[in-house]
């Protein structure tokens, strides 16, 4: 499902009211940001993990280590 672009002015209102004023020069950086991670958030969504365990059920090996200074 493709979802609208996100324009400055738009990305102005909703920094606006999440108590994030922005510089009139930042809203096409934060709009397109935004339009970024939307992306990627996208493309993670269509994985499959399958049967993969979430992170938190991983317990990494311990291994000693020695500094040297």
């Amino acid at each position: 499902m493709d979802t609208p672009e996100l324009t400055p002015q738009e990305a102005a209102r909703w920094a606006l009211r999440a108590g994030l004023p922005l510089a009139d020069e930042r809203h096409g950086a934060v709009a397109a940001t935004a339009q970024h991670i939307h992306a990627v958030i996208g493309t993670l969504r269509e994985l499959d993990f399958g049967e993969t365990p979430p992170a938190a059920v991983y317990a990494a090996p311990w291994e000693a280590t020695h500094a040297t200074l």
